[in-house]
């Protein structure tokens, strides 16, 4: 399962969520999708392209960062 395979389905599915369940739901996607195969790049390169997804995936790679905070793609120097 590719990045894009994983936000495909995802995005065919999420309007159709209550709005209640949605963040638990990206949880358990993400949980199914990796339980199928999806590797841990597969997610990381996923990651932009929606929030609540974008939070379950961070939340499942145990990774500490905003995916909505643009200093990300700014080096350190």
């Amino acid at each position: 399962m590719d990045e894009s395979q994983i936000v495909d389905i995802w995005m065919v599915f999420k309007d159709t969520i209550d709005k209640k369940s949605v963040e638990i739901v990206a949880e358990r996607y993400v949980e199914c999708c990796a339980d199928y195969g999806a590797s841990d790049e597969a997610f990381t390169a996923a990651l932009g392209s929606d929030n609540t997804l974008d939070d379950a995936i961070s939340y499942y790679l145990d990774l500490d960062i905003d995916p909505d905070d643009d200093s990300l793609d700014e080096w350190d120097e």
